[in-house]
């Protein structure tokens, strides 16, 4: 009688904190934010998560009525920014606008992450995605994706391919296409999607993935041929470019920027700061900007789905990565 006793009183207790902690939330999300918040973007300014981070952080200053300021702490691949996000205080001020590596791929690409982002970052909203298009030097006599595959398989000795680096979109995509195909071919690292694309419209590197930012004034010119998008559907931009999922079912890949606020931040904090991040991302003239940009929105969901979402992921390219040999290379 008197451990049953003891045991209700223990869960009386831990039931009252827990309703205290949602209480104490529910509040400071009424007042939430009472000063600046940050908005942590890991890498350079200028690229795509720069743009995003500083179109959503302006509508947000002025819904707030409180600085954003936005802070580039670039570095190991995204691991530098992610890591301080992650460590930050779990009050809604500092916030995560990180691309799929930091969240998915790095957490295999690495020996020794810093961070673990299932763990220690909860996402809030989707905030776009950047299609990539499969490229070739026009020397190359493939006019379409089957065509390409037919020609690499065909060739004596394996086929370059030009990437941003080791773990980036660039080359991640293709060796999703090589699992898919069979094809054998060896990636050239560059630092950067522009030098990569520029070896690629010379002639010395015949084929590479690049994101519409660099690469779209180089398709539309001719430099390079664009054989295929790596999202299951056509670009408004590129029309007459199919997706390569109509070679490949099951390829529908893109590089997607997603806002995270560090674990243990109040639940009513973080469903009052997702619901704000989504209207942004509603409004008409930010859905023209994030368009003009090169990027595309993507469709909105709730934080429990982003969770599900990013599980999928982790699992997804973490299998490519290891295929690719790179398991825990950097």
């Amino acid at each position: 009688m008197i451990r049953n006793g003891i045991g209700r009183v223990a869960t009386f207790v831990i039931a009252a904190f827990a309703a205290a902690i949602f209480i104490n939330g529910s509040t400071q999300a009424q007042t939430f934010p009472n000063r600046t918040v940050i908005i942590v973007v890991p890498f350079a300014a200028g690229g795509s998560g720069d743009i995003l981070a500083r179109l959503v952080g302006a509508k947000l200053e002025t819904k707030w009525g409180q600085p954003v300021v936005v802070e580039n702490r670039a570095g190991a691949g995204g691991n530098i920014g992610a890591t301080a996000v992650a460590r930050a205080a779990p009050d809604g001020y500092t916030l995560l606008l990180g691309a799929s590596p930091q969240f998915t791929v790095n957490v295999t690409l690495y020996k020794n992450l810093p961070y673990d982002p299932e763990k220690e970052l909860t996402p809030l909203a989707m905030a776009a995605a950047t299609p990539f298009v499969l490229v070739v030097n026009p020397s190359v006599p493939a006019k379409t994706v089957k065509e390409f595959i037919d020609y690499a398989k065909a060739s004596p000795q394996p086929l370059s391919y030009a990437t941003a680096g080791y773990g980036v979109p660039h080359h991640l995509y293709m060796e999703l296409l090589k699992s898919m195909t069979g094809v054998q071919m060896n990636p050239v690292p560059y630092r950067g999607s522009v030098p990569s694309l520029t070896d690629v419209v010379a002639g010395h590197v015949p084929v590479m993935f690049v994101d519409l930012g660099p690469g779209l004034g180089q398709m539309q010119s001719g430099a390079v041929r664009s054989l295929g998008v790596s999202l299951a559907k056509r670009l408004d931009v590129l029309p007459n470019v199919p997706p390569i999922n109509d070679t490949l079912p099951g390829f529908d890949v893109a590089s997607w920027q997603m806002f995270a606020a560090p674990s243990g931040t109040p639940r009513p904090i973080l469903d009052k700061i997702s619901a704000d991040i989504r209207s942004v991302l509603e409004m008409p003239d930010i859905a023209e900007a994030i368009s003009k940009a090169g990027m595309l929105l993507l469709p909105q969901r709730d934080i429990d789905e982003l969770k599900k979402f990013v599980k999928t992921e982790l699992t997804r390219w973490g299998d490519v990565v290891r295929k690719a040999g790179i398991e825990g290379s950097q």
